[in-house]
């Protein structure tokens, strides 16, 4: 972990927030100076905490309204095998999130597409990067619960 203390979770917090957020707008907020927030967000930033800033993206208003949970198993659990198959994911813009799992599923992959026939499209390029024993897919009917911030 690294060494951050409580001003940096509520600078952290105020960014998770809305990263567009200005120096003196945190600085305000915390009774800080602008350069103190400065020296922080940088250090934060230079440490990896801070991994990056984006903008978060509505799937929905994107035409990206399927998201599909797709869990994989295989029998060959080499490195050469989690190579091809994570440069293969990587590759795949429809794939937001792979992680491998311990348990009955080796591999958890989250797919963001446009309907059920654009997800054959990824699951066939997807099946095509190396062999895999078990290909199960669930497709979420609704999200209840979505958020980005890490709980601080």
């Amino acid at each position: 972990m690294k060494n951050i203390d409580e001003t940096d979770r509520r600078i952290l917090g105020l960014l998770q927030q809305d990263a567009t957020r200005s120096l003196e707008s945190i600085g305000e907020t915390l009774s800080l100076s602008v350069n103190n927030v400065w020296r922080r967000v940088k250090r934060l930033e230079a440490d990896g905490v801070i991994a990056r800033r984006v903008a978060l993206i509505d799937p929905e208003a994107v035409g990206l309204a399927v998201t599909v949970f797709v869990a994989i198993k295989t029998s060959d659990h080499s490195e050469e095998w989690l190579e091809a198959f994570a440069e293969a994911a990587r590759a795949l813009p429809e794939v937001v999130e792979l992680y491998r799992m311990a348990g009955d599923v080796d591999y958890f992959v989250k797919l963001l597409v446009r309907d059920v026939g654009d997800y054959d499209r990824v699951y066939r390029k997807l099946i095509a990067t190396a062999p895999m024993s078990d290909v199960s897919a669930s497709f979420a009917m609704e999200r209840i619960k979505f958020d980005t911030a890490v709980p601080l």
